[in-house]
């Protein structure tokens, strides 16, 4: 049963980093033309995003195990908020950012608690990418602007919509 539930983490995180991909890769688009000097840093991040993504497919193949049936949903969603978020600059970009990696960081935390005793080779895997995730979190925490228009507006919408992609998911 704990490996069950391993494999079920690991494929919802490996369509959820397909997500963080499309949201990297869309923003990093536009913002050339709405934020240029937030460029380098959304490709630092993409690459996380992307070493995280190929840990979990990984992991999934190694245990002969097919991707979650939201990859594909996690990618578009990712990409329509990316190229939206990235049209309203670097204020929404940076509010994206920590919304959804706020949720993320919950979840991951909650998995590490769930993994630790039952599937160490899915904890390892969860553990592995938990400081790249924070400073993500971090940045785009400090990143927003006190007063922008687009946090207080974004934020809620953004974490909400990760959680339903998350509990979705979960039961797909």
């Amino acid at each position: 049963m704990s490996t069950r539930l391993g494999d079920r983490i690991l494929k919802v995180d490996h369509a959820g980093e397909h997500g963080a991909v499309n949201i990297y890769r869309a923003q990093i688009l536009v913002s050339s033309w709405t934020a240029p000097q937030l460029t380098p840093l959304l490709r630092h991040f993409l690459d996380h995003e992307l070493g995280h993504r190929a840990l979990f497919r990984d992991r999934l193949q190694a245990r002969g195990v097919r991707r979650c049936r939201s990859y594909v949903l996690c990618g578009i969603g990712g990409w329509t908020l990316g190229l939206l978020t990235g049209a309203l600059g670097s204020s929404a970009i940076a509010a994206t950012t920590y919304a959804v990696e706020s949720v993320v960081l919950a979840h991951l935390l909650e998995q590490q608690q769930q993994l630790r005793d039952t599937d160490r080779e899915a904890f390892d895997a969860v553990s592995r990418i938990v400081a790249e995730e924070q400073e993500h979190h971090d940045h785009g925490r400090d990143a927003m602007q006190a007063g922008a228009f687009w946090p207080p507006l974004l934020t809620p919408i953004v974490r909400v919509s990760t959680e339903a992609v998350i509990w979705l998911g979960m039961r797909l």
